[in-house]
């Protein structure tokens, strides 16, 4: 089926995380940040997710003040940068993360990387520390490996959420995913256009030209479709908007099976630290 004509209303969900959301990655410059978060939420965007390290927390908390929606219905996450994963630097960051953000708890709070003072027991009890103190409502990782992924299960009393991940059609991840899968935590993918790289991919053209629709929207399709929950960033309120009408994009198998078969692969996000 091509593109319903009406736009909608509402992003599905998984386990009560919207699959869409908006990234806000190197979007910083406090208006343009704030603006571009209260323009999705206004757009009908509920998932805003932000980490210490890009510095824009606080720009993205006025945008949510801005925006015209309680702060009950949006699900807002950030991350623990690797300087801060000791015990009490957890505790303590996460603190400053939730002053700058205006709020008094985040939905979900990651371990960013699996590197620098990363080590489980006294990073992970901090974090059960927060989801016990209610500012934290859920727990994730993001950059984990398949084995990352079972030692942090294995030594937090809360449910591991989430594992969030460069994932898109040039880096599906199929091993990833499928573990993940498996212990019963969400896959988020960040770079879910591969820094604009779908595009340019025929595979890719040949669908987006079949729906009517953009390359990009075909690619948060086909994520929606391996139940991956996408964070796109998009700073102007066309892209915003064209990031949206992905929801209404309804691939068949023949759309999937064509995206599946694309062979070129390439990492965009790949640091000296990463655990691979």
């Amino acid at each position: 089926m091509s593109q319903d004509t009406a736009s909608p209303a509402s992003a599905p969900t998984a386990d009560e995380m919207p699959m869409l959301g908006l990234g806000t990655w190197q979007n910083e410059d406090h208006e343009q940040c704030a603006d571009s978060v209260a323009t999705a939420l206004e757009i009908g965007y509920r998932h805003i997710d932000t980490a210490q390290i890009y510095g824009n927390e606080a720009a993205v908390g006025d945008g949510i003040a801005q925006a015209d929606v309680d702060r009950d219905d949006v699900f807002l996450a950030t991350k623990v940068w690797i300087s801060e994963l000791a015990h009490d630097d957890v505790l303590e960051s996460t603190e400053e993360s939730l002053r700058k953000l205006g709020v008094d708890y985040v939905d979900l709070l990651y371990v960013h990387w699996p590197s620098g003072e990363y080590d489980p027991e006294p990073t992970l009890t901090a974090f059960d520390q927060l989801v016990d103190e209610g500012t934290v409502k859920r727990v994730g990782v993001s950059n984990f490996e398949p084995e990352h992924v079972d030692e942090a299960i294995d030594t937090l009393d809360a449910d591991l959420f989430a594992n969030q991940f460069e994932c898109h059609p040039l880096l599906p991840q199929d091993e990833l995913r499928a573990h993940c899968d498996e212990a019963g935590v969400n896959v988020v993918a960040y770079s879910p256009l591969a820094r604009g790289k779908v595009f340019d991919v025929p595979e890719i053209q040949r669908v987006a030209e079949k729906h009517d629709v953009s390359e990009p929207a075909v690619s948060l399709a086909w994520l929606r479709e391996k139940g991956v929950t996408a964070i796109p960033k998009a700073t102007g309120e066309d892209h915003i908007r064209d990031n949206w009408t992905s929801l209404s994009v309804d691939l068949d198998d023949e759309d999937v099976a064509a995206i599946d078969a694309i062979d070129e692969r390439e990492r965009e996000v790949d640091p000296d630290f990463a655990p691979w």
